[in-house]
């Protein structure tokens, strides 16, 4: 379980394929690391396969890489990094499993003096997860949505997470991982689920039929 707060960027030192998927190895200098301990890259939760003075490495499986933008990464290539939560931790950003839902593009990144505004669009099956005022993970960073139009929705950088992640230097098309909000995820599979009932992704209110 993560919380969405990046503790730092890492950069890519090696990725090797395989026909069992991929050793990507990235450049950080974390000196408590053990094997088997959950990392998110980018909002991806992946397992400490073998680690050494400055690096870090994880055996990523093809279906990971099929569904994440771990599958795009190249040597040099920065990545937001996210140790799992102890007990006793602050939460400061929302709830984050580091499971990835789909992707969402990116169409446009607007620049004010006040901020940096990202405008994304989901596939249409995600949409259903997309709630004004609610949170959501790209490449592993806990945001607050602030506009939402059917599949395309906005986001609103500050300072602090511009210097922070790699979000704001993404160019348009890039396919962030994204990550609804959990508790959004389980209140409309719950609903989905109710015999008769029928849950609208154009935003209609449920209704029994």
């Amino acid at each position: 379980m993560f919380t969405g707060i990046v503790e730092r960027t890492g950069t890519v030192k090696e990725a090797v394929d395989s026909a069992q998927g991929r050793r990507l190895t990235l450049a950080v200098d974390w000196t408590d690391l053990v094997l088997g301990q959950s990392i998110a890259v980018n909002g991806c939760c992946l397992t400490v396969a073998d680690f050494g003075p400055n690096a870090v490495s994880f055996d990523v499986i093809p279906e990971t890489l099929q569904k994440t933008n771990v599958g795009l990464l190249r040597q040099m290539d920065p990545v937001n990094l996210e140790r799992s939560l102890k007990v006793g931790d602050r939460l400061d950003g929302h709830w984050v499993q580091g499971h990835i839902d789909g992707w969402a593009i990116l169409l446009e990144n607007r620049s004010t003096p006040e901020e940096i505004r990202l405008r994304l669009e989901t596939p249409p099956e995600l949409a259903k997860y997309l709630i004004p005022k609610g949170s959501v993970a790209l490449d592993g960073v806990s945001l607050t949505i602030a506009t939402v139009e059917k599949s395309v929705f906005e986001v609103a950088l500050i300072p602090t997470t511009i210097r922070l992640t790699t979000l704001g230097v993404k160019p348009a098309g890039w396919p962030f991982n994204f990550e609804a909000d959990v508790l959004a995820k389980t209140v409309i599979s719950w609903l989905e689920r109710i015999p008769g009932l029928k849950y609208e992704l154009n935003g209609d209110k449920p209704n029994a039929g």
